[in-house]
């Protein structure tokens, strides 16, 4: 029987009157598979890649569903009932397993890139189409002719469905690290006793040294010698050393910033005239947001070459000042207390460091005073604490009758001359 009578005797089979019990049986497993996964789900929402964002999106919905599909089938065989919606039911789940696999695995591993959710659509119409061709009995019929493409490398033969079957390896072993990568960062980032620049160099670290695994066992599988990849290293140091230079600069000094922790994640910087807070550190770059809501995407060799202010490293307190005049006359010695107490009930100003007030001019309109005092939350910006300093300043002033003087000049005039003087200069003249 050829695989287009074994396709038309399938589809024969599915009309028979026992299809409404396999119906009832497939719905039986769909339906105890959601129950599970409701029960198994945390309470809270998770967008991970074993439950998802609903019940149904991750890998476990399909995963049970395929455990419970196979257990029947196997059952109704052991028992001597014929079955035909099951032998189309457990290949379309076993693909749906490795779409979900794949791609959730691939999504939580590079959640904003483009390039993935491309690939994500090929795949998956790959796996159907290998599902479809499983199916139909092609599929041993396409291997068969890949087995007889062939030809020779280094000595060895090689045939297309070696390769083939070398790439899929390669790519599962791939996805698998990606996981495992994934698994262990989200741990690694819920450890709240390490700071959070610790997680980010462990997190980082695992994933680049499961990915350099990954992909030495993936050339082993593939076919390739590892002893190959001798020259393809020095090829690679060449281009390093002449185009690629920056860019690993920037990788080692991510490495670095995130193992000596001069600069940290939660840090309010200033880096050529830009300030923010620090909001991420990448193996490659780092985001300073603004209070603005403006994002700096701050090269880290920028970071380890250059200067950078960082207003919280020693600890988060920060001095601020303004500056006000008063008129010539002014009791100072009454005033500065006062001003203190002012300060002291502004919001966000802290008691411990406490402000301070000082003479600092002798202006040409009037006495010049500089007011200092600190924050500990620099993050939450400067300007509207030191508005509400300016403010409250000025209630007091007002209500103590101090005078902000406004800019005076003084004109001297020349002393008035006598008519007759005045008229003797003009003869003279």
């Amino acid at each position: 029987m050829n695989s287009i009578d074994l396709l038309l005797a399938k589809l024969d089979d599915i009309w028979r009157p026992a299809l409404l019990g396999e119906l009832g049986v497939l719905t039986l497993c769909l339906g105890l598979s959601w129950l599970i996964l409701r029960w198994l789900r945390p309470a809270e929402a998770e967008s991970g890649i074993l439950f998802g964002r609903r019940v149904v999106d991750g890998v476990l919905f399909p995963l049970l569903a395929l455990l419970l599909a196979y257990a029947a089938r196997w059952s109704m065989d052991r028992q001597g009932q014929p079955v035909a919606l099951f032998v189309v039911v457990v290949p379309v789940l076993m693909s749906l397993v490795v779409i979900r696999v794949a791609v959730q695995v691939l999504r939580n591993a590079f959640p904003d890139s483009s390039l993935v959710r491309a690939f994500s659509r090929t795949f998956s119409w790959c796996i159907w189409l290998v599902m479809v061709l499983w199916l139909t009995g092609l599929l041993p019929l396409i291997l068969s002719e890949m087995d007889s493409v062939g030809w020779s490398i280094g000595g060895s033969p090689v045939t297309l469905r070696g390769m083939l079957e070398g790439v899929l390896t390669a790519a599962a072993v791939l996805v698998g690290m990606l996981w495992l990568s994934a698994v262990i960062e989200a741990r690694l980032m819920r450890a709240e006793k390490l700071h959070v620049s610790v997680r980010k160099i462990a997190a980082n670290a695992a994933r680049a040294g499961l990915l350099l695994v990954a992909l030495l066992v993936a050339l082993s599988a593939a076919g390739i010698p590892l002893g190959a990849l001798g020259v393809v290293g020095g090829a690679v140091g060449v281009g390093i050393g002449f185009g690629l230079q920056k860019l690993a600069a920037n990788y080692v000094s991510g490495f670095v910033i995130l193992a000596e922790r001069s600069i940290r994640i939660g840090d309010t910087v200033e880096i050529g005239g830009f300030e923010g807070r620090i909001t991420d550190i990448t193996t490659r770059y780092t985001v300073v947001r603004a209070l603005s809501g403006r994002e700096a995407i701050v090269p880290n060799e920028m970071l380890i070459t250059q200067r950078v202010d960082n207003l919280t490293y020693a600890d988060t307190n920060l001095v601020l000042t303004t500056v006000v005049q008063v008129a010539y006359g002014t009791d100072l010695e009454a005033l500065f207390p006062k001003i203190l107490a002012t300060i002291r009930g502004v919001p966000r100003v802290i008691a411990d460091p406490g402000p301070g007030v000082r003479l600092s001019k002798f202006a040409d309109s009037g006495l010049e005073l500089t007011l200092a005092f600190w924050i500990n939350d620099p993050a939450n910006g400067q300007v509207g604490v030191v508005g509400a300093v300016n403010l409250a300043i000025l209630k007091l002033f007002n209500a103590e009758g101090v005078e902000i003087p406004y800019p005076q000049r003084v004109v001297h005039g020349l002393p008035a001359q006598a008519p007759e003087q005045a008229l003797a200069s003009g003869g003279a003249g």
